[in-house]
């Protein structure tokens, strides 16, 4: 078994390497596909192909269908030793408005014990932690397993790029365990493993009722109002608990994993005194979030308030996120959806419904060797009996993916993203120590597997 104790003070030393390495990266404002961003994507990925090169693999970069660039790392591996592949990605979403952040949100900042920026946890610090955990490993004297670091740069645009190159090179990415960093811990000190991911897709749903509005003195009243349409419209998507609803889609099933306690949701959801979780009494967070399909209401368009006319108004739109869980079929889910909408829209109004990235929800079995090993790996990195295994809500596409095109590969998800990172909203940050004790289960999983 690997002296753990040797690994850990050697990442522990690491502080300043790994704040170094953050704060490089996180100066990249590496938004994919977004005008005046190109020089800093593009700089994200000499970066990291330079990082690559000083861990000592042998690099190459590749041009993906959609104008990202892929970097991977490869180590062949000694005679009748597996091959492990390490993925995260150096892209990040806007980090919009930055008078919401506390600090500038390309400079890595360090309060109060975490460190904040714009992708510190989503998912750069999973980069730099796999950083880490290969110069530990590099000190440790190196692993004869094969190993392949894959790190893209559109996949919150979708990554439908890598997802191309999967298809048409799949020998870049064939392993026998398969390590996403792209998760994390359901709290602080906490080791997880995640099981599954919900797929879902993007629902824009349009409502119209006149020519063009109306006066609402003259008219208001036996008018038909798109924005009151759509607003019943939407509601019949909850019932009087907020649970979602859809026409023929159980939307009441139960998480058979760990829980997700309610007081813990409550505070990592941030939600404000005196407002109810969604559901009832017989309804976990953990069923809301990772076991049953969810519909968030993401956008809506009308008439601003602050251009508002007394008018009827005679358009209006939403934009839908639909959330769709293992053990479901997304296409079944969205055409049910689809049926619903239509089913309900009030009035005879008339309704257009424009359906975009359909994914497939995820699951992981964790009976294998290698997932075995890597909850062992997790346990010991925080000193403790075992790591727990927990759902997540979102997606991550390249997942399922890499699951058809590789069956008998095992698959964990982990990472550094526990939920006081609140990823994707302003003032982003990572605990530091997350970052060590998951390069550490990591860099002792890399000395173990295949021993």
């Amino acid at each position: 078994m690997t002296d753990v104790t040797h690994l850990r003070t050697h990442i522990l030393g690491q502080r300043e390497q790994i704040f170094a390495d953050l704060s490089a990266l996180c100066s990249f404002d590496s938004v994919h596909n977004e005008p005046g961003h190109e020089q800093d994507t593009a700089a994200a990925a000499e970066w990291t192909r330079q990082a690559l090169i000083d861990a000592g693999l042998t690099v190459t970069t590749h041009l993906t269908a959609d104008g990202s660039t892929a970097v991977i790392g490869r180590q062949e591996p000694s005679e009748g030793m597996p091959t492990v592949l390490l993925y995260s990605h150096y892209d990040i979403v806007p980090a919009g408005d930055p008078a919401k952040w506390t600090s500038d949100p390309f400079t890595l900042t360090e309060r109060d014990g975490r460190w904040y920026a714009r992708g510190a946890a989503d998912c750069k610090g999973n980069l730099a932690m796999h950083l880490a955990a290969l110069r530990a490993v590099t000190a440790a004297g190196g692993t004869r397993l094969g190993l392949i670091v894959l790190v893209e740069g559109s996949e919150e645009r979708g990554g439908e790029g890598l997802d191309h190159l999967l298809r048409t090179q799949p020998e870049l990415f064939r392993a026998d365990a398969i390590m996403i960093a792209d998760t994390g811990n359901a709290a602080v000190g906490t080791p997880t493993l995640t099981t599954s991911l919900r797929g879902g897709a993007q629902v824009t749903v349009t409502v119209d009722t006149l020519r063009a509005p109306l006066h609402s003195g003259g008219f208001g009243g036996a008018a038909p109002d798109a924005v009151a349409a759509l607003v019943r419209l939407l509601d019949t998507l909850r019932d009087d608990a907020g649970r979602t609803v859809i026409d023929g889609v159980d939307t009441h099933t139960k998480w058979q994993g760990e829980p997700y306690e309610a007081d813990a949701f409550r505070t990592d959801a941030g939600i404000l005194d005196g407002v109810d979780i969604m559901g009832t009494r017989d309804d976990a967070p953990a069923d809301m979030v990772w076991a049953r399909p969810a519909i968030t209401i993401t956008g809506f368009t009308s008439t601003p308030v602050a251009e508002a006319v007394n008018a009827v108004p005679a358009t209006a739109q939403a934009k839908l996120n639909l959330r769709v869980p293992p053990g479901m079929d997304a296409d079944d889910v969205v055409a049910k959806l689809d049926a619903h909408l239509h089913a309900h829209v009030p009035w005879g109004a008339h309704l257009t419904v424009d359906i975009d990235d359909i994914n497939q929800p995820f699951s992981t079995d964790t009976a294998g060797p290698a997932l075995g090993l890597l909850r062992s790996c997790l346990a010991r990195a925080y000193d403790t009996d075992k790591a727990a295994t927990i759902g997540t809500g979102g997606s991550i596409p390249l997942t399922l993916a890499l699951q058809e095109t590789f069956p008998d590969a095992e698959i964990a998800l982990y990472g550094v993203e526990e939920p006081l990172t609140t990823i994707h909203s302003p003032d982003e940050s990572v605990d530091p120590t997350e970052i060590e004790h998951i390069a550490l289960a990591e860099a002792t999983f890399l000395m173990e597997f295949g021993a």
